[in-house]
C-alpha cells in the first residue's frame, strides 16, 4: 500500500485487530505524519518509517505540542473541506451516525463512507471508482486546519 498526501486537511481497524495493534498503527500514523511535516524525510510509507527511538525527540516532543485530540462536538455533524497536493478538493459531510457523504467541490460528484473517532484522531474511509481511500486526520491546535496522510487501495467494486 502507498500513501499519497494530503497537503492541507485530512481505516477503519478490523474488528479482530487488539488494542495494542491499534496503538502501534495510530503511533506510526503520528511517526510517518511527523516525519512528512518536520521535512525531515519524503514521504515514507508505513513498512520504511524508522523506529521511534531513531528519530530527534526533541523535534518529535515539539511538532507532538502542536497537534491536539478531536472531540465529537469537532466532527460530528460537521462540514470539512479536504484538499490534495495533487490539487483535489471535496467537501466532506460527517454525519452525527458515522456515515460520511464527499462531493468533489465544484461538479458535486458524490463518494460515500464512514468516519470515526480513535483515541482523538479522525479516521475516515471513502469507496469511490473501485478504490478505497482510508485517512487519520490529527487535530491541529493552532489553527483549523488539520493534517493526515491518505492510503489507496484498488481492491473495491466500483459505485
Amino acid at each position: 500500500m502507498k500513501a499519497t498526501e494530503l497537503a492541507v486537511i485530512f481505516f477503519f481497524f478490523k474488528e479482530h485487530e487488539t488494542a495494542s495493534e491499534m496503538q502501534k498503527q495510530v503511533n506510526n500514523s503520528y511517526l510517518q505524519l511527523f516525519m512528512r511535516e518536520s521535512s525531515t524525510a519524503a514521504m515514507l510509507d508505513i513498512d520504511r518509517l524508522p523506529h521511534v527511538s531513531d528519530v530527534d525527540a526533541v523535534a518529535l516532543f515539539d511538532w507532538m505540542s502542536g497537534k491536539r485530540s478531536f472531540s465529537s462536538q469537532d466532527v460530528s455533524g460537521q462540514r470539512w473541506i479536504k484538499s490534495c497536493s495533487a490539487g483535489y478538493v471535496t467537501e466532506l459531510q460527517l454525519n452525527a451516525d458515522g456515515s460520511l457523504e464527499e462531493y468533489t467541490l465544484f461538479n458535486r460528484r458524490p463518494a460515500r463512507g464512514f468516519w470515526r473517532l480513535e483515541q482523538g484522531i479522525l479516521e475516515l474511509e471513502i469507496e469511490k471508482d473501485g478504490n478505497r481511500y482510508q485517512s487519520r486526520v490529527i487535530a491541529n491546535k493552532a489553527v483549523n486546519i488539520h493534517s493526515a496522510i491518505e492510503y489507496k487501495t484498488v481492491s473495491c467494486m466500483p459505485t
